[in-house]
């Protein structure tokens, strides 16, 4: 594959690596305080975590900015419980990070029934001027059924983790 021609391209992607532990805790706070203010319904606060420019993918596909997510949180208070898995988290440039992770969300109905949702969610965030993490994407993928099966390659990180 060529190389791009501008060295500004090629400097910046040499600067994708893992979140330090300085990094990383900042983060994780931010992905804390986002978990916590979806369950109590605290819409100032995630209207401070939220970029105005945020753009958030539920599991079934349904698209929603900043505002609307927020009337969503406000209107249908279905956030019960949200556990998270182990986060990877890669800087990607400076004050921009790419978390990855596990997710399961135990979700009220309108009928008042619960479900639970899994998945795994790509999250984008950037730090502001005033020096906050603000999220900038929010994608969550369902876990589906796998008609491939495992690669041998996800076999082997599985028996691995297994040890």
């Amino acid at each position: 594959m060529p190389q791009p021609a501008d060295s500004s391209v090629r400097e910046n992607a040499a600067g994708v690596q893992p979140a330090g532990p300085e990094l990383r805790r900042e983060i994780e706070a931010v992905e804390a305080e986002r978990i916590r203010a979806l369950i109590e319904i605290d819409l100032d606060a995630l209207a401070e975590i939220y970029h105005e420019s945020l753009v958030h993918i539920h599991a079934p596909g349904v698209r929603h900015t900043k505002d609307m997510l927020l009337e969503h949180t406000r209107t249908r208070q279905a956030y019960r419980e949200i556990e998270r898995g182990e986060l990877t988290i890669t800087s990607v440039a400076d004050g921009v990070v790419v978390v990855t992770g596990s997710i399961r969300n135990r979700l009220g109905n309108p009928d008042g029934s619960e479900r639970v949702v899994e998945g795994i969610v790509t999250q984008v965030l950037h730090r502001d001027e005033d020096a906050r993490w603000r999220f900038l994407s929010f994608q969550l993928t369902p876990f589906g059924e796998k008609v491939w099966g495992d690669l041998p390659s996800e076999k082997d990180a599985a028996a691995d983790a297994d040890r």
